[in-house]
């Protein structure tokens, strides 16, 4: 007779009674070498089930048995590490019970263990496909704990298409020596162990911290970058590429390369990036794509390595500041970009011996990079991009070269987070006048106004060359706070307070200063000039000093190249000449809401029932008082020396800057008398 028995059953009764089986089976071995009804009678018995009206498949209860021996077995061998003797069991596992899930589960995690992951990722998608066709609610549940490959494989894909979206296109992979894309990149990543595990982590644990498997991609493909002086012979894209980087004629800027390559591998970093061979200099579309997004590679990258090719090895402090790589113009964004810097030396031993992580924690490198740049230590180590002190940053490149004119200009833009068309052949004046044009529409900043020397053909108010920033900005001195409530008590005197408002509202209501097609409309408190006479001096020199006189204002002396018409009260001249003092709203004491932007979450919110529809008597006099108060403190301020511009009027009624060879300052007559000589305009410059 066949007896039939279900295999839900056999799973069940087998987990509870498997020690009491074991005995038996021990002592009656004879029964187990007989027939194979007999057999599973014998086994259903062992399990307390009735064997008189019940049908068994033999075949099935002993494999069950069988398997379920093994599986524990092997389950043992998995807890003392014995990878490949739980592999075999759980082989074994799969031979007896096919159909099962468990024996792929043992196998997946034999695998695992011994670090076959490629073939543990196998063994876990059959076990999922064995879980998908079995039925039972305990199964489905179980099912539900893991994650599909193709699923696993997306959710990778997507994290690995966000960190690779703002990383340079082309990477060298250190291990290879190989220059790849991003589809080489991709690939490289998905024959690692790294991959593999990570893949395993996910399809096994559904809920997954979405962080954890984005730092895993992060850190495979964090970069290394290099910054260097470009030397002789530096190899290009066409000269690696399809080459293995290691096998290469070690000759000339190869040597750099190759040695960079090692010192990124050894650092621990699967990829690194060198301008020379990374970007297709003859693709115009990725070579500005590139140098737009130069600045923020250097920020994303894990390390910097910045080669001091002139450095020879042991160098004392001082040799940083005399290298070469600190007089070139791209060099300064790739210093301050990075949070990971390390300097190195003409044989690759890091700077003064210095073996720490990252030199940005050095004090020392940094005292002396600070010395040799003119920035400050706080700001080389924490440098945040934006328009911020703009004419402080002009000047730390203001004495810097590059090879090809425009890059001055075009290593700006990062540092003042500014994206622009990268145009080679428009010449220096044309691409620095475009950033600076930039920075003042944007910001409403002047301060890049300030410089002295040769205008610009792209605008008299911009300078010709970066050079003109090499001074400091013009040095004014400033009344304290003491000297300026002395003056405000004074002009209480001549001063009526509607004089004093009408004019503060004057001033604040005075649009910023908006730059378009290389004109800029400049709001100015303007002095028409009544004199410009020559001074004497020798006919050979190529700049004249004039003495420029205008209403309200002490004489001004002025040093220019340029030769003014001589004009006075007496013999005027048709063309109008200006000196304008550029309105800068920073006279008017107001709160910088820039900076407190970010605390606005702290502040409690405001309470309607405290509102109310008018104030007291009392509240409007303190309102007006004060507001009083305030007109007079700019009053005083603008009766200080300041810097002025020449203007002269053109044909079309526009006007432009006469460059000048030192600062032009100009002083107001009498301080009394401001408020009574304000004159307002918005003048178009060319």
């Amino acid at each position: 007779m066949f007896l039939l028995i279900s295999r839900p059953f056999i799973i069940s009764s087998r987990i509870f009674l498997l020690p009491r089986l074991k005995f038996l089976i021990q002592r009656h071995v004879s029964i187990l070498n007989s027939d194979s009804t007999i057999r599973a009678c014998f086994v259903l018995q062992i399990l307390g089930t009735d064997t008189k009206n019940v049908t068994v498949q033999p075949s099935l209860i002993l494999n069950s048995v069988s398997g379920t021996i093994t599986a524990n077995r092997s389950k043992a061998k998995l807890e003392q590490s014995l990878w490949e003797d739980a592999l075999l069991d759980a082989q074994k596992v799969i031979e007896l019970e096919p159909s099962s899930h468990v024996g792929y589960q043992l196998k997946h995690t034999a695998l695992h263990g011994a670090r076959r992951y490629r073939e543990a990722v196998e063994a876990f998608q059959i076990m999922l496909a064995k879980l998908d066709s079995a039925r039972g609610m305990q199964i489905r549940k179980l099912r539900d704990k893991y994650v599909s490959p193709s699923r696993a494989e997306g959710i990778i894909q997507k994290l690995i298409d966000v960190q690779l979206q703002s990383a340079p296109l082309r990477l060298l992979n250190t291990n290879t020596g190989l220059l790849c894309g991003r589809e080489a990149q991709i690939s490289a990543f998905k024959t690692t162990t790294e991959y593999e595990q990570l893949l395993l982590s996910i399809m096994k644990h559904a809920d997954l911290p979405m962080e954890r498997i984005a730092d895993a991609v992060v850190a495979y493909f964090r970069y290394a970058m290099l910054s260097h002086r470009w030397g002789e012979n530096e190899p290009l894209l066409h000269d690696i590429q399809d080459s293995v980087v290691y096998k290469l004629k070690a000759a000339g800027g190869l040597v750099k390369l190759q040695s960079f390559c090692k010192l990124a591998r050894h650092a621990g970093y699967h990829w690194a990036w060198v301008d020379t061979c990374c970007i297709d200099q003859n693709n115009y579309v990725e070579l500005q794509n590139s140098l737009n997004s130069m600045f923020s590679w250097y920020r994303r990258s894990a390390l910097t390595v910045v080669y001091l090719s002139d450095v020879p090895p042991s160098s004392k402090s001082g040799a940083l500041a005399k290298s070469a790589w600190n007089t070139r113009g791209w060099t300064v964004p790739e210093f301050l970009a990075p949070k990971v810097i390390r300097f190195c030396q003409q044989d690759w031993t890091p700077y003064l011996d210095d073996h720490s992580p990252n030199h940005k924690e050095s004090v020392q490198i940094m005292d002396e990079l600070e010395d040799a740049t003119g920035i400050y230590e706080r700001v080389l180590v924490a440098f945040q991009p934006g328009m911020r002190d703009a004419r402080q940053k002009l000047q730390w490149v203001s004495t810097r070269a590059t090879t090809i004119p425009e890059d001055i200009a075009y290593s700006l833009f990062g540092i003042f987070g500014i994206h622009l068309p990268i145009l080679y052949g428009e010449n220096a004046q044309n691409a620095l006048g475009r950033l600076l044009q930039e920075i003042v529409a944007r910001s409403g900043d002047i301060t890049p106004l300030d410089w002295v020397g040769q205008p610009s053909e792209f605008n008299s108010c911009l300078p010709a060359h970066i050079s003109s920033y090499a001074a400091p900005p013009r040095a004014l001195l400033y009344l304290s706070e003491d000297q300026i409530q002395t003056a405000v008590s004074s002009l209480r005197h001549t001063v009526a307070v509607d004089q004093a408002l009408k004019i503060y509202d004057q001033l604040v209501n005075m649009s910023a200063p908006r730059f378009a097609n290389c004109r800029l409309r400049l709001p100015c408190i303007v002095f028409p000039v009544t004199e410009v006479r020559r001074r004497s001096g020798p006919d050979q020199e190529a700049s004249s000093t004039y003495t420029v006189k205008a209403d309200g204002l002490d004489d001004v002396s002025i040093t220019t190249e340029e030769n003014l018409i001589q004009f006075s009260r007496l013999r005027p001249t048709r063309r109008t000449f200006l000196l304008v003092r550029p309105w800068d709203r920073r006279l008017l004491e107001l709160p910088d809401f820039a900076d407190d932007e970010e605390n606005l979450g702290d502040c409690p919110p405001l309470d309607d029932s405290d509102e109310s529809t008018g104030g007291s008597p009392g509240e409007e006099e303190i309102t007006d008082s004060e507001s009083y108060s305030r007109a007079l403190r700019l009053i005083v301020r603008l009766g200080q020396p300041f810097g002025a511009f020449l203007l002269a009027q053109q044909r079309g009624g526009e006007y432009k800057r006469i460059g000048s060879d030192h600062d032009i300052i100009a002083r107001v007559k009498d301080v009394t008398s401001v408020h009574s000589m304000m004159d307002l305009r918005t003048l178009e410059i060319l």
